[in-house]
């Protein structure tokens, strides 16, 4: 009885021990029957080598976050799950960490270069720009770096800022304003362009106790300190005619403003710049024969003022309003 009982108990066990053997091969056909990878040894590797590689065998890149690292340079990983050799389904998750390499890093040298490329260069160094002054200096040119803090090769912490001092160039030659009270337009003028001025607005006013168009105001003031194109506007003693003759081409808001050249035999360089609104611009600017007839269409509503050189020679000035 007992020898009977030993040997089903033997039996049952053999059969729970061959059940199992058989599940485990059943499940692992199963398992190794659907589409799974191994997981690649990605720690190091750079990020965009890592999505290619990861995409290629059909798993998805979640990246867990950044962080700094002396070791591992910046944009490589320093972490991964499933670990290497692990074997997972295809579309399955594997999570990364980023290295942002290492906190501090090389002041870079931008002295020399342009306001512009300094600025990229310190951010693609995960620095940035605290402020820019700027100064005069003849041996640097404008917009250009003269000196930087902190001074290049100094280990700086990330996302610290970078003072900078930028070239205004060379400083623009300085004159005390004249007195132009009293002069005539084309005297206002050739003072202005010899100092390397700039002619501004030119309005009228009429004062009867004073000569006509003559300067009677000027901005800047006479004495005042001014740099090399600064400008200046004008007011002359000259009196706006209200009651004029019926001119078409004035109804249609324009004017018309002619030259002829006197007789010669060579051809002079014929330069018309027109003053309107307190803006002034070059119209025309063209060869022309010794007795050629110039013609061109003003805008007559914003009191323009018409100057004609030859041969960079003031010869005329007519107003239109």
């Amino acid at each position: 009885m007992i020898r009977q009982v030993v040997k089903y108990g033997v039996l049952f066990t053999a059969f729970i021990f061959l059940f199992g053997i058989s599940a485990y091969l059943a499940l692992t056909l199963i398992i190794r029957g659907e589409d799974t990878v191994v997981v690649p040894d990605i720690y190091g590797k750079d990020v965009i080598y890592v999505l290619k590689i990861l995409t290629d065998l059909g798993l998805n890149t979640k990246v867990k976050g950044f962080e700094y690292t002396g070791d591992i340079p910046q944009n490589q990983i320093i972490f991964q799950d499933p670990k290497p050799g692990a074997e997972i389904k295809k579309g399955r998750d594997v999570k990364i960490i980023i290295s942002k390499g290492p906190k501090t890093v090389l002041t870079p040298n931008v002295k020399g270069l342009s306001l512009q490329q300094a600025r990229i260069i310190l951010e693609e160094n995960g620095l940035c720009q605290k402020h820019a002054s700027f100064t005069y200096n003849p041996s640097v040119k404008k917009d250009e770096i003269v000196a930087q803090m902190p001074a290049s090769g100094r280990m700086i912490q990330r996302n610290e800022c970078v003072s900078l001092l930028t070239s205004m160039g060379q400083r623009p030659t300085s004159y005390q304003m004249p007195d132009m009270a009293g002069s005539s337009l084309d005297a206002a003028i050739f003072s202005i362009e010899n100092r390397r001025l700039s002619l501004g607005k030119i309005e009228s006013y009429y004062q009867e106790d004073r000569p006509r168009d003559v300067v009677i105001k000027q901005v800047p003031h006479a004495g005042y300190r001014v740099t090399e194109g600064s400008t200046v506007n004008l007011v002359l003693n000259r009196a706006v005619i209200h009651d004029k003759p019926r001119d078409f081409l004035a109804e249609q808001g324009v004017g018309l403003f002619r030259y002829r050249l006197n007789s010669g035999f060579i051809k002079k360089r014929v330069r018309v710049k027109l003053s309107s609104s307190g803006l002034s611009d070059e119209i025309f600017n063209e060869l022309m024969q010794p007795g050629e007839e110039l013609w061109l269409l003003i805008p007559g509503d914003n009191n323009s003022t018409v100057f004609l050189y030859e041969d960079e020679e003031l010869m005329k000035i007519q107003f239109f309003q």
